[in-house]
């Protein structure tokens, strides 16, 4: 009977384990294997999210620290919080919905009391098998892919595991330390993950020499371009003024040591006049690695936003981040529709770089693409050099940089302005579709950005649409604090221009809810959001993926 029990609990810990180690490791690939995204997750996935009881009192607290309490009916239709960047607190005592991460815990707990090991084992086999809940095994957008640098810390991660599961052939209870290895998953890839970076730097200097050396073999001329959002679409416009002749630009999210050495390796041909290195980062110092060995001629910087908030805490940080990429240019491009690089020409002259600005709103760019209507006026040097049909899912300031780019590289007006006609919108961003069912459908689904959600929005209202507007949204994340309060605005805003509002999973239901004014529809999955779209929605109507 006992042996029959053991294999019972090791065939049961064994599938616990699997699904917690297929969940996690997925995580840790979507985050570039950053150890502390992992601790972020389990907060994320495992803490509840609040619950506003009705007509409840909500502490709204001011980016300045001033608190202020007021009824919640009060509160969500107040103007005044999108203008002030209140940013919504519970009071104490507010009422926070169980999980069922929260009653597995509470059982394992009160097993480990009664020193009960079956009861133990079964705990820990349930949460492994389905918690946290709604963090699926396979994933339903970003699959685990077996790479090397997966595999190797699997294989690590279970030799650990497996050590600490051994201690149990010397306690007295021989299944404790088993159960406790399936709830200590995510604390084991971290530690997995923080001793192998040594490791993994180290390899991965050998194709970082292969890419320096090929760089100084081919020596094309390096344009850098970074940003909280918009470097992607600026980088592929880039390419198209260009011509596509003898210019190589990073593929998507190609953007780190890795991407960026992979990119060098596989793709810069003999021949090649232009490099286009999309650089993005997760901290200081990032960008200024990836600067010392991929030098940039030309440095160009689309805008700074809460993106990665989660990581770097506070936008300073960003921001200081974010300039590195200035620091052995020669020539840099800013954005100064951005009011955080407005700042920057006057600070970049003082130190010797030649900075060229460019913009859409601001009259004082040097590179201006001004709309008017269905229209965009191209001025350089404020002389207008030619104008043109708008083009659905392009943003002018992202143009703007690009047309900047393209004068500093030589090519000229003429050549400028015929190609202008050749630029696209980016795949995923603010692309629009007819449907087969005659429904018109904006794929904005690899934006996630405060601004490009309210652009989007804007072309949904502007479109000549006869029937229902929808808009289909897991709403932002990465923001950190800032998240509740974002999503809570962009909830106004989808209010606010009279569309339907439908939430995709439960991350960020709570200020989405709370900011729409009026019902909405949830869904566990974008695929039961799309099979409601595609029931409800007729000819005439618009839908905002």
């Amino acid at each position: 009977m006992r042996v029959a029990l053991d294999i019972l609990f090791a065939v049961g810990l064994s599938a616990a384990y699997g699904a917690q180690m297929l969940r996690w490791l997925r995580v840790l690939q979507r985050e570039h294997y950053e150890a502390a995204a992992l601790a972020r997750f389990v907060g994320r996935w495992s803490s509840p999210q609040v619950t506003l009881i009705p007509k409840m009192k909500v502490r709204l607290e001011q980016s300045d620290g001033a608190v202020r309490s007021a009824p919640r009916d009060d509160f969500q239709g107040a103007p005044r919080f999108e203008r002030d960047r209140f940013r919504p607190r519970p009071e104490r005592g507010a009422r926070r919905p169980i999980t069922v991460s929260h009653v597995l815990i509470f059982a394992f707990v009160a097993a480990l009391l009664f020193k009960n090991e079956a009861v133990i084992v079964a705990v820990a086999v349930v949460y492994g098998l389905v918690t946290p809940w709604g963090l699926s095994i396979k994933g339903r957008t970003g699959r685990l892919v077996w790479t090397r640098r997966v595999t190797t810390t699997a294989i690590v991660a279970t030799v650990i595991a497996l050590a600490i599961a051994l201690i149990g052939l010397i306690v007295p209870r021989p299944w404790y330390p088993a159960a406790v290895v399936v709830w200590a998953v995510p604390v084991i890839l971290d530690f997995t993950t923080r001793v192998m970076k040594p490791y993994e730097e180290h390899r991965s200097k050998r194709f970082v020499d292969l890419a320096v050396a090929r760089l100084n073999q081919v020596h094309p001329r390096v344009v850098a371009i970074t940003g909280s959002y918009g470097k992607t679409s600026t980088k592929n416009h880039l390419a198209q003024l260009m011509g596509d002749e003898g210019i190589v630009v990073t593929p998507r999210s190609f953007n780190n040591r890795a991407g960026l050495s992979r990119a060098i390796n596989e793709n810069l041909a003999d021949g090649t006049r232009v490099f286009v290195a999309e650089m993005g980062t997760y901290g200081p110092g990032e960008i200024r690695s990836l600067c010392s060995w991929c030098v940039p001629e030309i440095a160009v910087i689309t805008a700074i936003g809460p993106v990665h908030l989660e990581r770097m805490k506070r936008l300073e940080v960003i921001e200081s981040a974010k300039y590195e990429i200035t620091e052995r240019a020669s020539v840099v491009i800013v954005n100064i529709d951005d009011l955080v690089l407005s700042r920057w020409p006057q600070r970049l002259a003082e130190s010797g770089k030649r900075v060229r600005t460019a913009g859409s709103t601001s009259e004082s760019a040097s590179v201006r693409v001004a709309v008017d209507g269905a229209n965009w006026t191209v001025s350089v040097d404020g002389t207008a050099v030619g104008t043109g049909p708008t083009i659905v899912g392009v943003q002018p300031t992202n143009l703007a940089c690009a047309v900047a780019a393209a004068l500093e590289l030589g090519v000229g007006t003429s050549e400028l302005l015929d190609r202008l006609r050749r630029v696209s919108a980016v795949e995923n961003r603010s692309n629009v579709v007819t449907a087969a069912s005659g429904v018109e459908v904006i794929d904005d689904t690899f934006n996630a950005n405060p601004a490009s959600a309210v652009s989007a929005l804007k072309l949904l209202k502007s479109m000549p649409l006869s029937g229902r507007r929808v808009v289909v949204t897991p709403g932002l994340v990465e923001l950190g604090r800032e998240q509740y309060g974002e999503n809570l605005a962009l909830a106004r805003k989808v209010a606010f221009y009279g569309v339907e509002l439908v939430i995709v999973n439960r991350t960020n239901a709570v200020p989405l809810t709370l900011g729409f004014d009026g019902p909405v529809r949830r869904f566990n999955t974008r695929d039961q959001a799309v099979t409601w779209v595609r029931s409800a929605l007729v000819p005439g109507d618009g839908v905002l993926y």
